[in-house]
């Protein structure tokens, strides 16, 4: 009954929450943080964590169909994750070789129009999950609707020292002149895999650090930071909404701010101007102006407010 109870009350803040939503992300980026402490203070094993993991990942690219999110990059294992013990790796290369055939062989997801990519070093992972990387992306390849980055061997610093490197390269050949080096230069250097800039990054588990991920994409666009408590394997729909409004709130606050930049210009303009003409064509457009804003006190007008 209680758990129930529960259920209902869920269902009644994710719609609440849902309602005060204007805005959604076209990319989310996912640091799936906390799997093996989910499975420590259950007394399981470190790969149960990341099985339990997986499950919700699953759940992850339901909750993004449902929101008409058009892009889901998810931090899967790391370029620091190669650190681990070998059984551990070895569990989790299989977790992820599954999980990826698996994937691409789903009517639903390719229905939906998924498309599958690795981001990362993807050579340096042992050859069944470079082959399972292969079978995902050529079954996938036609699909156009939505993209999923899973992102392997992956370290932001090792993306942008390889990106370097590469244009360094270019530079030797003589073909690219050093003073042409521009963005478009750096991003074609990028890992394939991310098609947007990242709009949202979301990482569960407590820790409030984003760990080296995605940092051309995601700070180049200022992207909004989600921390949540629960562990990965935990982590619900209202966690993901909670964290879709930190975006929408910062967007919103983003059209404020220019709103009022603009408003302040315009009055600024119209206290030199003083034509009555100019005046009214820019409250019309700006109708958050003010009388005293606009000059109309001096004009003996009211603010069409009041």
């Amino acid at each position: 009954m209680r758990r129930r109870i529960r259920r209902f009350a869920e269902r009644c803040y994710e719609r609440s929450l849902l309602a005060e939503l204007s805005e959604t992300p076209s990319h989310v980026a996912i640091i799936q943080d906390g799997n093996r402490r989910y499975a420590t203070e259950r007394g399981q094993e470190p790969t149960d964590g990341h099985r339990a993991g997986a499950e919700t990942s699953e759940q992850l690219l339901r909750w993004c169909d449902e929101l008409d999110i058009e892009e889901v990059t998810l931090y899967t294992f790391s370029t620091e994750n190669f650190s681990r013990s070998a059984e551990e790796r070895e569990e989790l290369f299989d977790l992820v070789t599954q999980k990826l055939r698996k994937f691409a062989d789903n009517d639903r997801i390719r229905e939906a129009g998924v498309r599958i990519r690795a981001v990362g070093e993807t050579g340096a992972l042992p050859e069944r999950v470079q082959e399972a990387i292969a079978h995902a992306e050529r079954r996938t390849a036609d699909n156009e609707q939505y993209q999923l980055n899973v992102a392997l061997a992956y370290g932001g610093r090792a993306e942008l020292l390889g990106a370097t490197r590469d244009i360094a390269r270019q530079v030797e050949r003589g073909d690219v002149d050093p003073a042409e080096v521009d963005v478009e230069t750096v991003e074609s250097a990028l890992y394939e895999g991310p098609s947007r800039e990242v709009d949202l990054i979301v990482r569960s588990g407590g820790d409030e650090r984003t760990s080296n991920f995605l940092p051309w994409q995601a700070n180049g666009n200022e992207a909004a930071v989600y921390f949540s408590a629960p562990y990965w394997p935990a982590f619900r729909k209202i966690d993901f909404l909670r964290g879709i409004r930190t975006y929408d709130n910062r967007v919103r606050a983003r059209h404020r701010s220019r709103l009022q930049r603009a408003r302040t210009l315009a009055g600024a303009v119209l206290d030199v101007a003083g034509d009555s003409a100019i005046l009214n064509h820019v409250r019309r457009v700006l109708p958050g102006l003010t009388p005293t804003q606009t000059g109309a006190a001096d004009e003996g007008e009211t603010d069409p407010a009041d």
